[in-house]
């Protein structure tokens, strides 16, 4: 006969009493485990003489290693803010407005290590401004309810690296500005982000101006509606593999691609465009991309194309005949400073006048435009 198995699934509806033979069970299980038993269940913890607060902040508990940098001083707090529901980690911070909760002091190395036992589920601006730290590891992570990491790393320009191995992003709606301005990071690994749900993508990954490859094939952006300044001044990204990403609920993607000035290669051709309504400076500054397939995009709705490929100054062919017009209000200096074009095909654009006059500047090697008599008989006015 096959023995029954031992399951930690244990039915605790039993009329047991005895808190001292509750507490023997309890010693041979995983201690998340016994979290997750007793997570709803009032009178066991009462058996137990389990405090409500100590079972919440025990489940709650984040663990986190900070090493700061050499010239850090002053004093590392840990801040609640009136009723919101986030909190925030400052330092050098004297705001008389802001109550302090807990001082951590650094040891001999310059490593901080704190704990956040709070109920919040919002990470908004959590190291916001803290440009003392330089890496970051995150030890402990069982909190699967955080829905916003805006501004989380805002402006944490000297953080070099971060350990999000343990991250649990299940339920993130919005990761807005979460890394803008980490100047000093060269590498950063969100193999475990889970995005189903993500809907805000703004200013992501900006001004990451170190950061020289990125892989976010795992990322899931089916519901993403904001795609503004994702790699704006991303000027270290020599290739960006974007095959898996689904846009076709984002609305607008200006300066997405700007500034990326060591971008050599760009794949495009299963964005879904149909919606967007904003593409100004999309891809300006790409200086180094010498080729741009955009062949699928839908410009149907979009209102705005200024600078779009303003300072593109290694693109020698572009072919925009899909492109539609119809809707545009601004197109100015669209192509400005496009050095090195020698081919435009333009063929389906409709330009109204008072955008004709600055959409075409400083292309001096620009000799072939394909576009309607119409156009052309306008264009020869102007050049």
């Amino acid at each position: 006969m096959n023995k029954k198995k031992n399951h930690p699934n244990i039915n605790f509806s039993a009329k047991i009493k005895s808190k001292y033979i509750l507490k023997q069970i309890f010693d041979n299980l995983n201690k998340n485990k016994i979290l997750e038993i007793i997570r709803y269940n009032k009178d066991l913890r009462k058996e137990l003489d389990i405090k409500n607060e100590d079972y919440k902040r025990e489940s709650w508990k984040i663990e986190i290693e900070l090493i700061l940098t050499e010239d850090a001083r002053g004093k590392f707090i840990n801040i609640r803010k009136g009723h919101e529901s986030y909190f925030k980690i400052f330092f050098n911070n004297n705001s008389q407005e802001r109550k302090e909760q807990k001082v951590y002091k650094k040891d001999k190395v310059g490593r901080i290590k704190i704990v956040i036992d709070h109920q919040n589920n919002c990470f908004y601006g959590l190291f916001k401004d803290c440009k003392c730290i330089k890496k970051i590891k995150f030890i402990k992570f069982n909190r699967n309810d955080i829905n916003n990491m805006s501004l989380m790393f805002l402006e944490c320009s000297s953080l070099e690296e971060i350990d999000l191995s343990h991250f649990n992003t299940e339920k993130v709606t919005k990761m807005s500005q979460m890394f803008c301005g980490c100047s000093s990071l060269k590498k950063l690994n969100l193999s475990k982000f889970k995005t189903n749900k993500l809907k805000d993508m703004n200013s992501m990954f900006q001004r990451c101006s170190s950061l020289e490859e990125l892989n976010l094939s795992n990322f899931n952006t089916s519901n993403i509606e904001n795609m503004d300044n994702l790699f704006d001044r991303c000027s270290s990204l020599k290739k960006l593999d974007l095959s898996n990403f689904k846009t076709e609920k984002v609305g607008s993607m200006s300066y997405m691609f700007s500034d990326c000035s060591s971008l050599k290669e760009l794949n495009l051709s299963n964005f879904n465009t149909e919606n967007v309504i904003y593409m100004n400076s999309m891809f300006s500054g790409c200086s180094l991309l010498k080729e741009l397939n955009l062949s699928g995009f839908n410009t149907n709705n979009v209102t705005n194309m200024s600078f779009m490929f303003s300072k593109c100054l290694s693109l020698v062919e572009l072919d925009l005949s899909n492109f539609k017009t119809n809707n545009i209000k601004s197109m100015f200096d669209m192509f400005d400073n496009c050095s090195s074009l020698k081919k435009l095909n333009i063929s389906n654009f409709i330009v109204k006048d008072e955008n004709i006059s600055h959409m075409i500047v400083n292309c001096p090697l620009l000799k072939e435009i394909i576009c309607s008599d119409e156009l052309k008989m306008k264009i020869n006015r102007i050049f």
